[in-house]
């Protein structure tokens, strides 16, 4: 089964946003689609392994924070490939509080939601939610998951519904003692030096996310 034909499906990049108590949380989606237009829902894939999924079914309430082409890589890694369980993911990102749930300004636009229904699939929680709060503040293009993966050469989250496990190169050669470490996900290439194109094959950002660290 040739399963790259599921890349011909629609999606967008999105982050996903709620509030535990009082600390904002989230996690990047990609599986979102509106289902009726009055009143306008929408529905929203979260894996059962995602702290976003657990905090939105005790909330009942999540934004959309619909991700631009020119969004910052860096949002993409942050939300992406860190759990919102130890991370504090909006530090040093710019965002707003609308309806106490916080919405990402680097962005198309956003959308508020409170949940009217759930359903649950072996890895995901389906949620259906009604939007109570909107707006579009960009012209710039949406990023699609295509862009993401042909343009910006990002790699899925290992709980987002599109993402199938890769063997990562092995950059371990002999000779070689330098050791880069991605900031993000933690990923180490050795070599001499980093390919001024290169992207961490995990989670991927560019080469300027990568610290030397010692030998």
């Amino acid at each position: 089964m040739d399963k790259k034909v599921l890349r011909n499906l629609s999606y967008g990049v999105y982050v996903v946003t709620s509030k535990d108590k009082d600390r904002n949380i989230g996690c990047v989606a990609n599986s979102i689609m509106q289902v009726t237009s009055n009143p306008s829902v929408i529905a929203v894939s979260i894996n059962h392994d995602n702290y976003t999924n657990k905090i939105i079914k005790e909330t009942k309430k999540f934004g959309v924070s619909i991700l631009k082409e020119t969004t910052d890589p860096k949002i993409i890694g942050t939300f992406g490939f860190k759990s919102s369980n130890d991370t504090d993911k909006f530090d040093g990102i710019n965002f707003k509080v609308i309806s106490e749930i916080p919405v990402l300004e680097d962005t198309c636009g956003y959308m508020v939601c409170k949940v009217i229904d759930m359903m649950e699939t072996s890895t995901h929680t389906i949620f259906l939610g009604e939007v109570v709060e909107a707006d579009d503040y960009s012209n710039e293009n949406a990023m699609t998951y295509k862009y993401y993966h042909e343009y910006l050469k990002g790699s899925s989250p290992k709980n987002a519904p599109t993402y199938e496990e890769k063997s990562i190169p092995q950059s371990n050669k002999e000779g070689k003692t330098k050791k880069w470490k991605c900031s993000f996900c933690g990923y180490i290439y050795e070599g001499d030096e980093l390919p001024d194109n290169f992207v961490c094959p995990i989670c991927g950002v560019g080469k300027e996310n990568f610290e030397l660290i010692e030998d």
